[in-house]
């Protein structure tokens, strides 16, 4: 008997999995780099946060959807202190932005923009003042966002569509200027602005020039980010009802705009038929098809794709914090509230317009990120909110506020278009073996579909063919090298391959690039770039044929819940969907008890089905980028639960 073996196989069993785990531990985390801080609230307070707005003297104003606006002094609790809250203003209609100017706070109620003064001193509210008042109806969806302080000192704000009737599901500019963006004065003045929002929850400027995000939905294949300059259409078609009023900068007509695209409007049975998506449609519509026709039409400057970066696009916020807030000085950074996060985008300008990069940044708040701010230290205060929306952070409301810990993250800073594909900017310089190897690349383009229905799957998917790279003498930037350009696309590329000198990967290894022009310039020749794989090195594993019972092969095809976790994430599919708990869509456990076979989760996937859920208020978009292997894997697991 071999005592030593019977030691030793424990023994390195254990080293095995304390190497393992200690393995997982140093993964790199979003919370080694920026750190989520709750501010702690008093009971009976309910900050649904509206608007947020940093305060000069350091506190932060918070507008609620309930109607309130509070004072809340040292936030970030310096010297130990408690934050001490104290309401400044009452009364109000679901207020859903806030700012600040000459001492007056301003917001934006579903029906005015309102002026709110503290005469004596006191921090109270004594004035009232309604700037401007524009038409409202008893609709729920009518929301109104701002104001967002324009370089010359006036105010812009953004309205919703509504939605009711036969054909709930369309969005309807029921009074003037709903589904608008309109420029306010001091003095009162209005002038409608663009159209063609749906729902455009967030709002600011870059480079003193005025952007909006919009949300997937009815025209909206997928949100993004708008610059909006005066006399825009971006999206959808409601707000062009206005159109025909002397004051509207936009020159298009409802009948013009449904004269050029089909506005599946069905009448069965005496009642309207709810347009759907059709599968691998063979002639669908796109945007920039009707820019052909309509040059007034904006393309987004930069897509979220849908239930990747997020599904309730809200706040946007340009980091002027001198480099207290990370590497990214400059960027910008948008909120998701369904999705409880944050992400980031680069723009450039190509022949005149905007387009650009986004990554994921931050996940793991408590609830619907709605509106942020940056106060003097480089903190962002994040303000959230869920009822009636839904998001994947369980808590219905809050402040929290995000802080760069000081450790620099491998992350890719930038992407910018090249004449013949990309160029990759990294924060550390990248380890060049990884880097030059073309395994390391792995990219799509596809776009989305414009048309009356709820959003769009991702659509003429298509490879993207790498023909090389090359990496920078400072090992800071990478040229990617491509056959296959498409403008208009989206271009989606993983590198997860790609490492640090540490052997570190990039914490967030995906970018989406949305490529309204490729630009001109010099294209790079084969014989700079790099072109080995090393895939083509790898040498054949020696397949060895096992008798193993079915029982444990079934065992074996269900991942671990660690290891299901992964594909998970990078599916995106714990955005909405949690283990045990509702948070967007159903949990998982309730998807196990439908009793669907592998394959129908898989097919559900691929083509959900909102009819079957009817008690979640955000349908699922189509996601046909899940690889099926991993969709089986994830469908396996689900079945497990039962």
């Amino acid at each position: 008997m071999n005592i030593f073996k019977h030691i030793y196989m424990p023994v390195l069993a254990v080293a095995l999995f304390c190497a393992s785990n200690l393995s997982a531990q140093n993964e790199p985390k979003e919370s080694d780099y920026y750190r989520i801080t709750t501010v702690a609230v008093p009971e009976g307070v309910l900050l649904e946060a509206g608007g947020v707005q940093v305060l000069q003297d350091g506190s932060v104003a918070i507008a609620t959807r309930r109607g309130d606006v509070w004072f809340i002094e040292n936030p970030t609790m310096e010297g130990g202190t408690q934050p001490s809250f104290k309401k400044f203003a009452s009364g109000l209609h679901e207020p859903l932005g806030l700012a600040f100017k000459e001492g007056s706070l301003y917001t934006v109620q579903r029906g005015e923009l309102t002026k709110l003064t503290d005469l004596d001193g006191d921090r109270v509210a004594d004035s009232y003042e309604t700037i401007y008042a524009w038409p409202i109806s008893t609709n729920y969806h009518e929301y109104s966002y701002g104001p967002v302080i324009a370089p010359d000192n006036s105010f812009f704000v953004s309205t919703n569509v509504g939605f009711e009737g036969q054909e709930w599901w369309r969005g309807q500019s029921l009074v003037p200027w709903r589904g608008w963006m309109f420029n306010i004065t001091e003095d009162g003045k209005m002038t409608p602005w663009a159209t063609g929002m749906r729902s455009p929850a967030g709002y600011g400027l870059i480079d003193d020039e005025l952007f909006y995000t919009e949300n997937q939905g009815d025209w909206v294949g997928s949100g993004g980010l708008w610059h909006l300059p005066k006399g825009a259409f971006t999206s959808n078609p409601a707000g062009l009802k206005w159109a025909g009023h002397p004051d509207s900068p936009v020159k298009i007509s409802e009948e013009e705009f449904y004269a050029n695209i089909d506005k599946r409007q069905v009448i069965l049975n005496g009642r309207y038929v709810k347009p759907a998506n059709i599968e691998n449609e063979e002639d669908p519509d796109f945007v920039y098809e009707m820019k052909e026709k309509f040059p007034q039409i904006q393309l987004p400057s930069v897509i979220l794709p849908h239930g990747i970066l997020g599904i309730s696009n809200s706040q946007l916020i340009v980091d002027k914090s001198m480099g207290k807030f990370g590497p990214f000085e400059g960027q910008v950074f948008i909120g998701d509230q369904g999705q409880s996060k944050i992400m980031r985008v680069v723009l450039e300008k190509v022949k005149g317009e905007y387009q650009g990069v986004a990554f994921d940044f931050r996940q793991g708040f408590q609830s619907g990120v709605m509106r942020m701010d940056y106060d003097q230290n480089g903190n962002l205060f994040v303000g959230e909110t869920n009822r009636g929306w839904g998001s994947a952070g369980p808590k219905n409301s809050g402040l929290e506020y995000l802080t760069w810990t000081g450790k620099m993250p491998f992350e890719m800073k930038s992407v910018k278009s090249k004449a013949d594909g990309f160029e990759v900017e990294f924060t550390k310089p990248v380890d060049r073996e990884s880097a030059e190897d073309l395994d390391s690349y792995l990219g799509k383009s596809y776009i989305y579909k414009y048309h009356a229905v709820y959003g769009s799957p991702q659509t003429n998917l298509e490879e993207a063919k790498v023909k090389g790279v090359k990496v920078s003498d400072d090992g800071l930037k990478v040229r990617i090298v491509m056959d296959n350009m498409r403008q208009f696309y989206v271009h989606e590329f993983n590198l997860e391959g790609v490492k640090d000198a540490e052997g570190t990967g990039i914490l967030h290894p995906s970018f989406y690039y949305t490529l309204n022009n490729i630009p001109e310039g010099t294209k790079l020749p084969v014989s700079e770039l790099s072109t080995k794989r090393s895939s083509a090195q790898a040498k054949p594993k020696k397949i060895v044929k096992k008798q193993i019972s079915k029982a444990v092969v079934k065992k074996e095809e269900v991942l671990s819940d660690a290891e299901i976790g992964r594909l998970l994430t990078r599916n995106t599919c714990n955005a909405c969907h949690q283990k045990d708990k509702r948070v967007v869509g159903p949990s998982f456990q309730a998807v196990a008890k439908r009793n669907y076979s592998n394959e129908k989760i898989v097919e559900l996937i691929y083509n959900p089905q909102p009819k079957n859920w009817p008690e979640y208020a955000t349908p699922m978009a189509p996601m046909p980028q899940v690889p099926r292997d991993q969709a089986l894997k994830i469908a396996a697991w689900i079945n497990s639960l039962k």
